[in-house]
């Protein structure tokens, strides 16, 4: 018997840092009416995190990624408004150029308090912020299917994404620093092949029988079966700052998703890739971002990323036309224009440095570009 196409709607959540725009430095603690004042205006669709300088929102559930983008402007906006009335600013970027993460607290909220019982030293260094992008898929064997097939296509997401190139003050070298720390975690990193939906809840079984886990939810992989939605999560992505680019990635794995579906309905899959492979090519994009190549594993070489990508829009075009999203999958060609946050991030540094300012200037600078950009085109 054939599935009944999904739905494809899809949903965003992203974290933001909360920095003062004076010091330019992550505030140390939260003012108290301020996420009062957040929850008042949003409702439901923000919630603190697990250190009192972040706050999440979260879209609503969405036909398209153009009304994504309605929703989630419309949340940037009011949080910046309500920060700003406080002196402060969000910023969307996985990492905070050089705030110190000893410095921060963790907000009093029992999850929280229970994290940082369990994973004492490891969770109170999650000084970074991520995007996940939600897409419906309702059959839940439909849904375990396209969650094995996904895995190839998330260094592909991560390396557009990329905005944590610094950490406490100093360039690392790496474009996602921000995976270096959260894969310290337990239940991080790509995901396992599973070969069925009951695989997969004996597998989650196990873990809540030995009371490992209280839910799904403490499984963070880069890629999961949502424990909350009839949803695929991609959870690989750094936050991006600019507006437009979390769009634009979150319209690929709209259309990854449908075109995985496409090819199951048309009697054919994605080719199962091992493990051990698809973790190079997620190295090679928290590395470098776009500015070196992928593997290619059918060819057995490398390509440089603007070949990749030009292939993956010629792949799913038929399903950017199918969920009104062409417009949002093209504009993947202007981040390969542009660069990445990370990649903008250091021209800004460099070209302080050059001007002669002090590090701490040029790391003042960057904060300002990402204040900026966190609200363009909001």
């Amino acid at each position: 018997m054939s599935v009944p196409e999904p739905s494809f709607t899809v949903g965003i959540e992203e974290e933001y840092l909360l920095v003062d725009k004076t010091s330019r430095d992550l505030v140390g603690e939260a003012p108290t009416d301020l996420m009062k004042a957040c929850e008042d205006a949003l409702g439901g669709q923000v919630s603190p995190e697990f250190l009192q300088c972040q706050i999440e929102v979260g879209t609503r559930v969405c036909k398209t990624v153009k009304d994504a983008r309605a929703d989630l402007a419309h949340l940037r906006r009011t949080i910046a408004d309500i920060a700003g009335d406080h002196g402060l600013a969000p910023i969307a970027a996985s990492t905070h150029p050089f705030a110190d993460w000893t410095a921060q607290r963790h907000t009093e909220k029992e999850r929280y308090q229970v994290l940082a019982r369990d994973l004492q030293g490891v969770v109170r260094r999650m000084l970074i912020c991520g995007m996940h992008v939600h897409v419906c898929i309702e059959d839940p064997d439909l849904r375990i299917d396209i969650f094995n097939q996904m895995s190839y296509f998330l260094p592909h997401l991560l390396a557009l994404s990329t905005s944590s190139p610094f950490w406490q003050g100093r360039d690392t070298g790496l474009n996602s620093y921000r995976l270096t720390i959260f894969d310290n975690l337990p239940r991080t990193g790509l995901p396992p092949h599973v070969a069925s939906l009951t695989e997969y809840e004996r597998m989650v079984g196990m873990l809540k029988q030995t009371k490992t886990i209280e839910d799904a939810t403490k499984i963070w992989w880069d890629l999961r079966p949502s424990d909350r939605f009839p949803t695929l999560e991609t959870r690989i992505c750094d936050v991006s700052t600019r507006l437009d680019d979390t769009i634009t990635i979150a319209a690929i794995v709209q259309c990854v998703s449908r075109m995985l579906y496409r090819l199951r309905r048309d009697n054919q899959r994605w080719r199962l890739y091992d493990r051990f492979l698809i973790n190079e090519n997620r190295w090679r994009a928290q590395r470098y971002g776009i500015s070196e190549g992928l593997i290619d594993f059918g060819r057995g070489e490398l390509v440089p990323y603007a070949d990749l990508l030009e292939e993956l829009i010629e792949l799913v075009t038929p399903d950017a036309e199918a969920l009104g999203c062409i417009e949002e999958l093209t504009a993947s060609r202007e981040i390969i224009e542009r660069g990445t946050s990370a990649d903008r991030q250091r021209r800004i540094f460099d070209g302080c440095l050059a001007q002669r300012m002090s590090s701490q200037n040029a790391l003042n600078s960057v904060v300002d570009g990402l204040i900026a950009e966190t609200v363009e085109g909001v």
